[in-house]
């Protein structure tokens, strides 16, 4: 594993351990049917791009997610519990239930919001830099998608924008091979998303998502020329445990393949990189991984008991301040049968 003397490895592998074991128990609250809506997209096999990549902003920066969003916001530092609630459809949630699993968002931290629409949330963060750049503010956005997003347009106006404006912009593609069922090989003749990314006038690289040393090396990079005008795209090469959804057994991958691809487990390298480097050992790791543990079966407790929104706060921020509530339409009914 590439490492060098500053790298926080333990840092890392503690928030790639605490991901998969929220997603962990995300996939347990939909089995037990305690998760709002129908949908759910595990982002398992792709912690190393959430910690590598956040762990190298700044409190100041912001950033979009896509579809697999969770491990994201848990890795910029968001509470456990809300986002469980989140999901959950629970008033406790950091939309008070109304986003779930998809449209997560907080300013507090920087998340300007996740989007169910493949490739939506790119063009946020051009907004958000172009912002930063008139403001004077010394801040990077980030715009984190999958590899289906590659095949959008959207995608090309916005790294085209970013590198002809020189906005503090880097763009990230979680490669995870998959664009829900069809092989990233059957969607685009080039593969080599760095490639296109640089033809535009973007700094790219391809990292290692199995390695999440690799990823925070490449991050820092990219970012830091962000900070300093220059945009940035980075594709992160990793494995997607699970199918689309929840639900989803994966029948495009033979189970070779399967095999094959949960062998580039970024969690268990980072934890042998560990104990082979002599910077942590077996004990210490798993009474960290119990501790985790812990937190994450306290997060599906709480959601699990939290209480759902009122009835009166369904359209709360959702009309602008001021404007009359929708009437429900009982109430319309019996008032225009009433002859008011």
């Amino acid at each position: 594993m590439t490492q060098r003397a500053n790298l926080p490895l333990f840092d890392l592998y503690r928030t790639m351990r605490r991901i998969r074991s929220f997603e962990e128990r995300v996939a347990e609250l939909y089995v037990r049917g305690l998760s709002a809506g129908s949908m759910l997209h595990l982002s398992i096999g792709e912690e190393a791009a959430a910690a590598g990549i956040c762990a190298a902003l700044r409190p100041a920066d912001s950033f979009t997610t896509h579809h697999r969003g969770h491990g994201i916001f848990l890795a910029r530092g968001a509470d456990p519990r809300r986002m469980m609630a989140e999901i959950a459809g629970k008033a406790e949630g950091y939309c008070a239930g109304k986003g779930g699993s998809m449209h997560i968002a907080d300013m507090a931290l920087g998340h300007l919001g996740a989007n169910a629409i493949v490739g939506g949330g790119i063009p946020h963060v051009v907004g958000a830099g172009l912002s930063y750049k008139h403001l004077g503010k010394d801040a990077v956005s980030v715009a984190f998608f999958g590899d289906g997003a590659m095949q959008q347009g959207i995608l090309y106006e916005s790294m085209n924008m970013a590198a002809l404006w020189a906005l503090p912009v880097l763009f990230v593609c979680v490669n995870n091979q998959y664009g829900m069922g069809t092989r990233v090989d059957r969607a685009t003749r080039i593969t080599d998303f760095g490639q296109r990314a640089a033809s535009l006038g973007l700094a790219a690289e391809v990292a290692d998502g199995e390695d999440v040393t690799a990823v925070f090396a490449a991050a820092e990079k990219l970012v830091a020329a962000a900070r300093g005008r220059r945009p940035g795209f980075l594709a992160v090469s990793c494995f997607r445990f699970f199918g689309h959804g929840r639900m989803d057994k994966s029948p495009y991958r033979s189970a070779e393949e399967e095999e094959a691809g949960r062998k580039r487990d970024p969690v268990r390298r980072a934890r042998e990189g560990l104990v082979e480097s002599g910077e942590s050992d077996a004990a210490t790791l798993d009474a960290l991984d119990l501790d985790i543990a812990r937190e994450m079966d306290a997060a599906i407790d709480f959601a699990a008991s939290a209480a759902p929104p009122a009835y009166e706060a369904l359209f709360r921020d959702v009309f602008a301040p001021g404007q009359p509530m929708p009437e429900p339409l009982r109430a319309r009914l019996d008032r225009i049968l009433a002859g008011a």
